[in-house]
């Protein structure tokens, strides 16, 4: 079922949903969480948009912590009665180590609100790497 939330989830390209959007799959190898490939290795679409594209990510990643911590506030606070003492102490915990996978997650949301999903190039590229992965 392609479509932006699917290459949001999987971290695939935008444009096909097959292709590998990172150069690695884990957030949290720490020398290449953020390294992006150039372009997709199955419908060729350019990852590398003009040069300061990705700043405008920080605003993503900006609103999905405020989310993130607000949720988390008013749930451990409010609902479970938490000492608000511990729930910051855990907050900022949680957003160093969140650190990854916010800064991945709000670089993949940026480039699919800019390049629409074709379902051609997608069926090409599923056609593609099932012959990549039959050889």
């Amino acid at each position: 079922m392609p479509s932006k939330l699917y290459s949001i989830a999987t971290n695939t390209c935008p444009k096909c949903n097959v292709g590998d959007f990172f150069k690695t799959n884990n957030p949290y190898d720490l020398k290449n969480f953020d390294k992006t490939n150039s372009y997709c290795a199955y419908c060729g679409e350019s990852f590398l948009r003009e040069p300061g594209f990705y700043i405008g990510a920080m605003y993503v990643s900006y609103a999905l912590t405020v989310a993130m911590t607000v949720t988390a506030f008013v749930g451990f606070v409010l609902i479970f009665d938490f000492k608000i003492e511990y729930v910051l102490g855990g907050l900022i915990l949680a957003i160093i180590l969140f650190l990854p996978v916010l800064f991945r997650t709000a670089r993949i949301i940026w480039i699919n609100i800019f390049v629409k999903y074709s379902p051609e190039k997608g069926v090409a590229a599923r056609e593609k790497k099932s012959t990549d992965n039959a050889s």
